[in-house]
Formats: C-alpha cells, structure tokens, sequence
C-alpha cells in the first residue's frame, strides 16, 4: 500500500515526524507522494546528505529570512533548515514553524516537519526539550525501527539509551523486547510526549523487512492501537519502499432490532448453548477485537439490555426499526462513525460466525484497504461485511430496508472465499434453527 494512502493524508496536510528507525526517508517518502509543491523543514539536525533528496534548499537564520519564499518558484520539495554546521544542518525556530503554518495555508501547501532527532539510530527515547510539536499540525507519525528490537540496550543502538531504559523498565545492556519498545511509544513522555490532544496519531513501525519482524510488528498493533489512531507496518529505507499494513480500530454494529414476524418471536433472544443469539454474536465480536461494538435495538431494546448485562458492549435504539434494517445500519453507523476507520455489520441471528472469520476480514483490510469486504461462501454473498469509512457518507443515501447491500454496486468490494457452508444457514424459521443446534448442538 502506498504511504500516502496507509496515512488517510488529506488534500493539504500539515504533518509532524517523530522519532526514530528511517523518519527522514519516511518524511520524503511522503512528500514525493503528495506529487504537488510543498515545504519540508526540520527543527532539529538533519544530515547534510540527506538535503539531497528535496529540489531547492533554503536556509533560514530568522524569521527575517523567510522572504526567500517570495523570491523562488514555488515547486517540487522545497526543504527549509538552518544554518550548515559542519556535515549538519541546524534547525529552524519554532517561531519559523508558526510562520510557514501560516504560509502553507494561505497558499494550501502542504508541510511536512521533522520535529526531533535520533543520529540515524532505530529507536530513541525524547529529551526534555523535544519533539517541538505545533498545535497546529494534524498528524504525528512516531517513527520506531524494528531493527532495534533483539538488541542490546546501549548507546549503538539506542539514542539516548538511559531515558529509554527509564521509560521501557529495562536496564543498560539488556535486550530490547517488542514488549519494551510498546512500553515506551506508549508512555506520556516517550512516543506520545507533547502530541497535541486533538491531533491524529499514527505509529509507523519501519524496517519490517522480514517476515517475522512483520509478524513482531503484528504482535504490537494491537496495544498500541488503545492510545494511536492507526499503526503501520512497512519497510521505508529505501524508495519507494512497502507499507504491508495498516491496522486501526475496526468497530463492530450488531443488527438486532427486527421483529422476526415470520419467525413468530426475537430470533436475537433464542437461547441456544445456553445464552441468547445475540450474545454469542457479541461474544465473537469482542473476541475477534472489534472495538467499540454497538448492538443496535428496536421493539425489544430492553430485553437486550438485560441479556447483554456485563458485556463492555454498546446499546443503542433504533425508534424506526419498524422501516427496515436501512435505519439499523444508519443508526449503528451513527454511533461508531467517530472512532473507527471501518465498521463490520453482524447479524444478531448468525451465532455460528467465528473468530478467525471476523479476524480474516480484519486482516484484509489492513493489508490492503479495500472499500468493502465480505465472505464469499459457495459462491454466494454471505455476512458480516465490513465496510471502510470512505463508504461512510453514502450511507445517508440508502433507501428502502435493504440495507447497506446499496453500496455494493457503488464501490469495489473484495469477496474472500470462506469454505464453511453453515455461514449461509439464515435462521428464518423454527426448522431453520433446529438446524442450527443439529449442526452445532445446544
């Protein structure tokens, strides 16, 4: 997946660069992306050799010095620093940063800043005085080499290695583990120090060149997602390099407001291996780590409450649950649009949903982003489905009570075979779920 769209960039962003592990070919991997004219400066050193990879570099002493920009085509990556001293630049004031902010968005420029420095070391632990973040920016990607993972906690390795053994709970000359290094991207004053609170968070976890470094990575994802936005996972050393993915929180809506008239009464509350359906369906939702689910109500939106008592799942009703599922999918949206990158919608009568099928669908969304994805099952089209949130302003649009099925015929969407035939069993009649219990028991 191209860096560009692993971190969702909008038409003109302002970015932050943190950290350690390939940061400045990260920053110009971006800016090379972005294919427009745009600043790049850093506040801290930079090697002379690497100025090489923008197309004009000035050098501001002060404010009074950014009347060059005036004076140049503004075009390709234009670098910004201070002062050459020796084989490093300086870097430039903060009072430059609130300056080019400004300039940048008066004539919608994007800026890309490198905010600290590591010596060209994997992994690093903040000084006092760093990262020099602008409130203004809207994305900070912390930056962790993965090539220091399996090392020795020294100063070969590690830039400033006594505040990250403060920080991670090891000590000097141990090895570093995947459990230290989370530790300390984790931690206030390490990764996430002097992020503005409203800002977008990413952790880019760079030099997984190899398959099990890829699968370290994996293993980290997951904690780090409770405090970052999205964490990616990639080999940036050199251009154009690969993101292999990109995991952020997928939120789960669970459907059980219908009626079930057919069926003669609430299919979600059949108790079957001793707990209702809608609980089981829960049960793998939160197991699968879908976060936060939300179980979407109608006529028996009390009934549900007490059987999903002592879940951490989300209740909310639907007053229109009588004009379709549309106004379920509409409303479970609703609730979860804000806090996930994507939404899988379940069915509170599929019980025999499985983890590693929810946790499939997850993975393919994080390797390759596709707009939807769902289970292909014989054949046919079967649920849950999982839908990214570039699809989520047209769900304002759907009409009738088909659902979100609307959007099929509106964007791609990438159907992964499931050999499991019992995914397609559709609970709507009592012969329907004896069925199930002969097939499953209970």
């Amino acid at each position: 997946m191209e860096l560009k769209r692993a971190l969702r960039l909008s038409e003109c962003p302002s970015l932050a660069f943190v950290g350690a592990g390939g940061k400045t070919t990260t920053m110009f991997q971006v800016a090379r992306q972005l294919g427009i004219p745009l600043i790049v400066c850093a506040t801290t050193h930079l090697a002379l050799a690497q100025t090489r990879l923008a197309d004009q570099h000035l050098i501001f002493h002060s404010l009074a010095d950014t009347n060059q920009l005036a004076e140049i085509a503004l075009s390709g990556v234009i670098l910004l620093t201070g002062p050459v001293e020796g084989t490093r630049t300086t870097g430039i004031s903060p009072e430059i940063v609130i300056w080019l902010r400004q300039f940048c968005g008066y004539h919608s420029l994007p800026l890309l800043i490198e905010a600290d420095g590591a010596r060209q070391l994997p992994l690093k632990a903040p000084a006092e005085h760093e990262p020099a973040l602008s409130p203004e920016v809207d994305t900070v990607v912390v930056v962790a080499g993965l090539t220091g993972v399996g090392r020795i906690l020294t100063a070969e390795h590690v830039h400033r290695p006594e505040l990250f053994a403060a920080l991670s709970g090891l000590p000097i000359g141990a090895q570093i583990t995947p459990q230290a290094l989370t530790r300390v991207l984790l931690h206030p004053v390490g990764g996430l120090k002097n992020i503005p609170p409203e800002t977008r968070r990413v952790v880019l976890l760079n030099q997984a060149d190899t398959p099990t470094k890829q699968a370290v990575a994996r293993s980290m994802a997951a904690e780090l997602l409770r405090a970052y936005d999205a964490a990616l996972i990639g080999s940036l050393q050199t251009s154009p390099g690969n993101i292999y993915a990109v995991h952020e929180p997928i939120a789960g809506v669970i459907l059980a407001a219908g009626a079930a008239q057919r069926f003669g009464q609430p299919k979600q509350l059949l108790k079957w291996r001793g707990n209702p359906l809608v609980w089981h369906v829960a049960q793998a939702a939160l197991e699968a780590g879908l976060s936060p689910v939300v179980v979407v109500g109608g006529e028996h939106t009390p009934q549900l409450h007490r059987v999903l008592a002592g879940l951490p799942v989300e209740l909310v009703h639907n007053p229109h649950w009588q004009a379709g599922q549309r106004t379920s999918v509409q409303r479970g949206l609703a609730a979860v649009s804000a806090r996930g990158a994507a939404t899988l919608f379940l069915l509170a009568d599929q019980p025999q949903v499985s983890v590693p099928l929810v946790r499939s669908l997850m993975d393919v969304h994080a390797r390759r982003r596709p707009a939807i994805v769902g289970p292909l099952v014989d054949g046919q089209r079967s649920n849950p489905v999982l839908f990214d949130r570039v699809t989520y302003a047209t769900f304002a649009t759907l009409s009738g009570d088909q659902g979100a099925r609307q959007l099929f015929s509106r964007f791609p969407v990438e159907w992964i075979p499931w050999y499991d035939d019992t995914l397609a069993l559709d609970i709507d009649t009592p012969e329907d779920f004896q069925r199930l219990q002969q097939t499953f028991g209970g």
